[in-house]
């Protein structure tokens, strides 16, 4: 395996991760539908609806198209969800669930990302009460994920406030490379879908990992490095290093409002119809 070796008298970087059958095996948000289920926040119907999405997921990954219906979905299906019990729910599963479906070659990328000095950050689509704690559980330095309107009542009201998606997922990036210095050209990015191009796009240092067809395509097209992922480990066994507390993970990018969101669909409805021609 190559050697990431940083040179601290050069400006700061950090490597970027997607979550998703990038670092984990599944969809993070999916995976805790049993949970939910027995926490009584969702019904029996939801809870299959849920798994059979998950089936989808692993079976092909998820389009634009599929990943607005899933983001319909679960905006509707949280409606009115306390957020205390949801991050609870999450906190007391979270080694059962996670644990197992982590990447042993993503644990060993981020031991050796932290080793060579770089921050290590993720990028997910996936809500913030899921993609904090698991952040957190891999050490990682800060988060990126999707956020929900919380009403004065501590429920979800089913709006999103942030949309970590496509090219606002780049724009978090630079907003985190300004305040935190980082060298973008000098900067990785881990992702397995298309929809992260423009993430993949705004460093110097591209990889695909277990990658979509969309993306395998552009990444032999760009000569990016291409990663297979296929080898889960207990993260506990694969980083006993991670039995202290770990590094608190910081949310970024709060400034990016609904726009940039839009502008997402908009960027890769065109380039589907681009690739299709």
């Amino acid at each position: 395996m190559l050697r990431l070796v940083e040179n601290h008298s050069l400006p700061r970087t950090a490597a970027f991760f997607d979550l998703d059958k990038t670092v984990i095996a599944k969809s993070s948000t999916l995976t805790f539908s049993k949970s939910f289920y027995q926490g009584g926040l969702i019904n029996r119907r939801a809870a299959l609806r849920t798994a059979y999405a998950q089936f989808v997921f692993l079976a092909g990954g998820a389009d634009h198209d599929q990943m607005e219906r899933m983001r319909k979905y679960l905006s509707a299906m949280c409606r009115g969800w306390n957020v205390q019990q949801v991050k609870e729910i999450v906190a007391e599963t979270l080694h059962d669930l996670i644990d197992p479906i982590i990447y042993d070659e993503a644990a060993s990328l981020i031991e050796e990302h932290h080793t060579a000095g770089r921050d290590v950050v993720i990028v997910s689509t996936s809500g913030a009460e899921v993609v904090e704690p698991i952040g957190e559980l891999l050490g990682a330095d800060r988060v990126v994920a999707t956020r929900m309107v919380v009403g004065d009542d501590g429920c979800f009201t089913g709006e999103v406030e942030y949309y970590a998606y496509g090219p606002t997922k780049a724009e978090a990036i630079k907003e985190l490379a300004a305040s935190e210095g980082y060298d973008l050209d000098r900067c990785y990015a881990y992702s397995d879908s298309a929809t992260d191009l423009p993430m993949l796009e705004s460093v110097g240092h591209p990889h695909a990992v277990n990658p979509d067809r969309a993306l395998r395509r552009e990444a032999i097209a760009r000569s990016w490095p291409i990663l297979d992922f296929h080898r889960p480990v207990l993260l506990k066994q694969r980083l006993p290093s991670l039995s202290v507390p770990p590094r608190p993970a910081l949310v970024a990018a709060a400034a990016i409002g609904a726009a940039a969101a839009t502008a997402g669909l908009v960027w890769y409805a065109s380039r589907r119809r681009a690739t299709t021609l």
